[in-house]
């Protein structure tokens, strides 16, 4: 059954959550935020958009058993980890590590505007894989109103497993992530993934105005798709379900660009 189901801003978990870091949490994070028991969706477990001050971040630490990537929206982040990989991200970069049977990273602030990014983490497709590290970068005008493919399965067309390349970041897990920039009064459109089942997607309006924790402001979107339609602003997500090829349409009503992510969830 064709349904949008709103996730506003305001039911986002987290904060300030230390004086260097504010952080947004659409699933739970036990234990700073439960989340009424909304721990994924689809092959989605993670996704948190952060804000980190300039010349701090997060130290050396260790992931297992996740694609975690990262879709950088200001500033810049210096990215280590234990695969020797040392990277400085920027906007428009997007970073995926592949964690695998395990890794350590760090991701701290780099030089001395804040950072603001998008975290994402999701399961992959199967156990005690190897770790891999990709980086892709994606222009202003490639998401300029329509819709860029930014993150794809291993394995699909135009997908390379360079660890820097053209074409979407590489990702062992049935998720894709699209990403537009969309400018007042346009309309983009695109059909859900083919399938001979239901079809489940989850957007988020990126809070580019600023870090704000109340009710949704800035950008203005309705998204529509068979008879159902939402509004959203800044900050707010939409969980889709939808029949496969139902074509999903975006209107940005307000007077500013709105950016927004599409995750489609259960290519599998």
């Amino acid at each position: 059954m064709t349904k949008i189901e709103l996730r506003e801003n305001i039911k986002r978990g987290g904060g300030q959550a230390t004086d260097w870091l504010q952080a947004l949490y659409t699933f739970a994070v036990p234990p700073q935020y439960l989340a009424d028991g909304l721990e994924s969706f689809g092959r989605l477990r993670i996704i948190n958009e952060d804000r980190i001050k300039a010349h701090n971040g997060f130290g050396f630490h260790s992931h297992k058993g996740l694609e975690i990537f990262t879709y950088m929206v200001r500033g810049e982040t210096k990215h280590q980890d234990s695969m020797d990989n040392v990277e400085i991200l920027k906007r428009g970069d997007v970073q995926l590590t592949s964690a695998g049977t395990g890794i350590r990273h760090s991701e701290v602030c780099n030089g001395n505007e804040d950072a603001h990014l998008v975290q994402i983490w999701a399961y992959p497709w199967k156990e005690s894989l190897t770790p891999k590290y990709f980086t892709r970068h994606f222009t202003e005008e490639e998401k300029q109103d329509k819709w860029a493919l930014l993150v794809a399965p291993i394995g699909s067309d135009g997908v390379s497993t360079d660890r820097e390349g053209d074409g979407p970041t590489p990702i062992q897990s049935d998720v894709a992530l699209w990403a537009t920039i969309l400018s007042p009064n346009r309309t983009i459109s695109r059909d859900m993934p083919t399938s001979e089942r239901e079809r489940k997607a989850y957007l988020q309006v990126v809070q580019t105005s600023g870090f704000n924790k109340g009710p949704a402001r800035g950008a203005h979107v309705r998204v529509e798709i068979g008879n159902q339609s939402v509004e959203m602003k800044e900050g707010d997500g939409a969980f889709v379900h939808a029949a496969p090829k139902e074509e999903l349409r975006m209107t940005n009503l307000g007077n500013c660009e709105a950016e927004v992510l599409l995750f489609d969830v259960d290519l599998d």
